[in-house]
């Protein structure tokens, strides 16, 4: 079992619906919260005790210059990585920008963050802390859909990266693990950065995929597939 009573967690994507969810829920169970997003009046409006910092994680180099400055001053015992954006159409309008678009937000940046937190993670370790990553590729990653062919490729590469990092970390002692929620109530597919999302069933409860999230850091889970938040 992880505790997540005081250790120092950050959480990216905040100041979205299942990044705030989560943010709420390890605050609740006594995290020490570093957060951040891209809207500082919704960071703010959280009203949790936190560390705040608003940036842009597309830009080149700003993971890893989060990372130097969250560890800079402390311990970093875990990192939720909760940022993402989504496009629709086919790919014949696909464009260069919407391309590099969801490659920065969904694979590199969840990537760079990762790699410059091993040192991190692998000094909470040897503190007798239980580190660890968590990634939320989505069913997509699993599910490759007309439509969605850029998105689906760059949270399948996040997923493969995690499947294979996991297996190099788990000999330091980090935990790394996939989670791969289907369709939640976020909003997210209305604020596409491009095309229009199909009309979808209802989706899952967001209050009850941030539970679930929470629930595979706590019982120390590896990989949690779509089936599994049914």
């Amino acid at each position: 079992m992880t505790e997540l009573a005081g250790k120092r967690i950050l959480v990216t994507g905040a100041s979205g619906a299942l990044g705030s969810r989560i943010a709420s829920l390890l605050a609740g169970a006594g995290a020490q919260l570093v957060l951040t997003g891209t809207n500082a009046d919704k960071l703010q409006a959280l009203g949790l005790n936190a560390e705040l910092f608003t940036l842009d994680l597309s830009l080149p180099g700003a993971a890893s210059s989060l990372i130097q400055t969250v560890t800079a001053s402390g311990q970093l015992d875990g990192i939720v990585v909760a940022h993402g954006v989504v496009a629709f159409g086919p790919v014949s309008e696909l464009s260069s920008q919407t391309l590099q678009s969801l490659q920065a937000l969904n694979q590199t940046s969840p990537i760079e963050l990762l790699t410059s937190a091993i040192p991190a993670l692998t000094a909470a370790k040897a503190a007798g802390s239980e580190p660890f990553v968590l990634t939320i590729s989505g069913v997509i990653a699993d599910m490759p859909t007309a439509g969605m062919a850029a998105y689906g490729a760059s949270k399948a590469g996040l997923k493969s990266f995690v499947s294979a990092t996991q297996r190099e970390l788990r000999r330091e002692g980090i935990r790394v693990l996939d989670t791969r929620p289907p369709h939640t109530e976020t909003g997210l597919a209305s604020r596409a950065i491009a095309g229009v999302a199909p009309t979808m069933p209802q989706g899952l409860n967001p209050d009850d995929v941030a539970a679930r999230i929470i629930a595979a850091i706590v019982t120390d889970e590896k990989d949690v597939p779509a089936e599994l938040f049914s």
